[in-house]
């Protein structure tokens, strides 16, 4: 199977378009670990000005490292850690314009200074959280947000166990 990415530059990001290439992909698949590998992989080449995205999934009381693109990353963290534990303990979306101002930040990637974390919820249950990262402070916008938003339900109702 081809997958073809959609085209995109900072001034030309399509929030439908890559909604659209998510659906396709999540399209006949029932796998979670292949689901988030290939939502990483598509968020990871599509978005401009990020060097990393991926999953860290709730198991155990903590969140895991899942499925991710970019430099080795953290392992666990722990819920109310750092931007992706803060984000899924209060289960909200939580965009950081500079990492360094982060009281409790963890450094994963001594290059990111930026960072927007989406909880992934199930019937209102922590799943995990989308995790993204990039080298530019204030790299993320309230329309970077509101256009992943959908894309994280619509990975959230693929997600269901």
């Amino acid at each position: 199977m081809a997958f073809e990415l959609p085209k995109t530059s900072a001034s030309s990001l399509s929030y439908p378009a890559l909604l659209a290439s998510a659906r396709s992909l999540l399209e006949g698949e029932s796998d979670f670990i292949a689901n988030l590998a290939n939502v990483s992989a598509l968020l990871f080449h599509a978005l401009p000005n990020v060097n990393w995205v991926g999953f860290y999934l709730w198991k155990d009381g903590e969140l895991v490292l899942g499925p991710f693109q970019g430099k080795p990353a953290c392992t666990r963290i722990a819920l109310g850690r750092g931007v992706c534990g803060t984000a899924a303990l209060r289960r909200v979306n939580l965009v950081v314009d500079d990492v360094s101002q982060f009281q409790d930040h963890i450094v994963c990637d001594s290059d990111s200074r930026s960072e927007m974390v989406l909880p992934l919820l199930v019937d209102g249950a922590l799943i995990g959280v989308l995790d993204i990262d990039s080298p530019q402070k204030a790299r993320f916008t309230p329309d970077d947000e509101q256009g992943l938003s959908p894309l994280v339900a619509l990975l959230s109702q693929h997600l269901k166990r």
